[in-house]
C-alpha cells in the first residue's frame, strides 16, 4: 500500500508564511531591543533560524537563537537549551516549532521557560493542526488545518526546496 503525499505548502508559500510570521513577531515586539527565538530541535530550530534572517531584514530587532532539545517520546525528561536561564530573564521569547500537533511538545517547552521571569512569551508554528490534547495555542501560525488523527504532516525545511506534506 502506498501512502499518498499531498503538498499543502510549496517552497514559495512557506517563504511567504515565514516572512508574514516574522512581521507579526516584529509587530508584537516593536519596542524590544532583542528577542529570543527558541526553536525546538530540529525543524523548529531551522524555522527559528529562517525567522531570525527575516527579522534582521525587516527590523532593528536583534534576534538571539536558542536551540531547545525536548525528548518528544518522553517530554517530561529534562529540557536542554543552548542558552543559560539568566540569558533570557526579562526577555521576550518566541517558542518556535514546525507543527502544532497534540500540543505536548509546546506545553513542555513553555513550562521550561516559565522557571524565570519573562517580559513576554509567545509561540510560533508553521502548521497548526487544530486538534490539541493540551490547552496551548500558537500565537503566530503560517496555516491552520483540520486534519484527522491518523493523518501525518511532514515538513521539509532543509535543502534548497521546502515543502509541507499531508499524508
Amino acid at each position: 500500500m502506498s501512502i499518498t503525499k499531498n503538498i499543502i505548502l510549496n517552497h514559495q508559500e512557506i517563504q511567504h508564511k515565514i516572512r508574514r510570521i516574522a512581521y507579526q513577531i516584529y509587530e508584537s515586539n516593536v519596542y524590544e531591543e532583542d528577542i529570543i527565538l527558541a526553536g525546538i530541535e530540529s525543524n523548529g530550530y531551522i524555522l527559528a533560524k529562517k525567522l531570525k534572517q527575516n527579522l534582521e531584514k525587516i527590523s532593528n530587532l536583534k534576534p538571539i537563537l536558542c536551540k531547545v532539545q525536548i525528548d518528544k517520546k518522553n517530554p517530561q525528561a529534562p529540557i536542554m537549551t543552548s542558552l543559560n536561564q539568566d540569558e533570557y530573564i526579562n526577555k521576550s521569547i518566541v517558542l518556535v516549532d514546525d507543527v502544532l500537533n497534540s500540543g505536548s511538545t509546546l506545553i513542555y517547552g513553555v513550562k521550561h521557560f516559565l522557571d524565570v521571569p519573562l517580559k513576554q512569551f509567545k509561540t510560533a508554528v508553521l502548521v497548526n493542526r487544530n486538534h490539541k490534547k493540551y490547552p496551548v495555542k500558537a500565537d503566530f501560525k503560517g496555516i491552520s488545518l483540520s486534519t484527522s488523527l491518523n493523518e501525518h504532516i511532514e515538513i521539509i525545511l532543509s535543502g534548497k526546496t521546502h515543502k509541507a506534506y499531508l499524508e
